[in-house]
């Protein structure tokens, strides 16, 4: 089973959140607070904060910017993932992803199962890499936040985590992009 290796020095990322509303200011954001707070409190640096409206256009202009900066290694937004006709953040994310992470779905449904029981089929949380930046999208309560948070990204965010985890594979998210230029040339 998972275990951290207290050998292995903690290795702290630069993590930016993004959260989806038409309603909401960053004093009124608690979902966007509980990621703040668990990122920093695991001894991650927040690299960046928004708020953007449930609009596709809008959402893709933030996350690509995010997706540019070479100093930005995961964002994670929240919000938009439901069924009604304002939650667009996964059409939105996922024509920006390069890989799809299908099993960060699957977990996080498993880990809300547990909590919420058959109200999770109601999220369609995603995730994916871009740019070698990793992206997922949570549900906007701040309980599906904390969910994701606690059950799934507290581990695989930290380079200590065994078996395996995200973070030791972040430098070789690039290697397609530098084998292109090899062979171009």
């Amino acid at each position: 089973m998972s275990r951290l290796d207290l050998s292995k020095e903690f290795i702290p990322l630069k993590i930016a959140v993004l959260t989806m509303s038409d309603t909401r200011s960053l004093s009124e954001d608690r979902s966007g607070t509980v990621l703040v707070e668990r990122l920093q409190a695991a001894g991650h640096t927040l690299a960046d904060r928004a708020i953007c409206k449930d609009d596709i256009g809008q959402i893709q202009k933030q996350a690509s910017k995010w997706i540019a900066d070479r100093d930005i290694d995961v964002i994670i937004t929240t919000g938009g993932t439901g069924f009604t006709g304002r939650d667009v953040t996964p059409e939105a994310l996922t024509p920006l992803f390069e890989k799809h992470m299908d099993g960060f779905s699957h977990v996080f449904h498993r880990v809300s199962f547990e909590k919420i029981g058959t109200s999770t089929i109601q999220s369609r949380a995603t995730a994916g890499v871009a740019n070698s930046t990793y992206i997922f999208a949570l549900p906007g309560s701040s309980g599906a936040c904390k969910d994701a948070w606690d059950g799934i990204l507290i581990f695989q965010l930290d380079y200590r985590h065994q078996p395996c985890n995200f973070v030791e594979i972040l430098p070789r998210l690039d290697e397609h992009l530098k084998r292109s230029k090899l062979q171009s040339t």
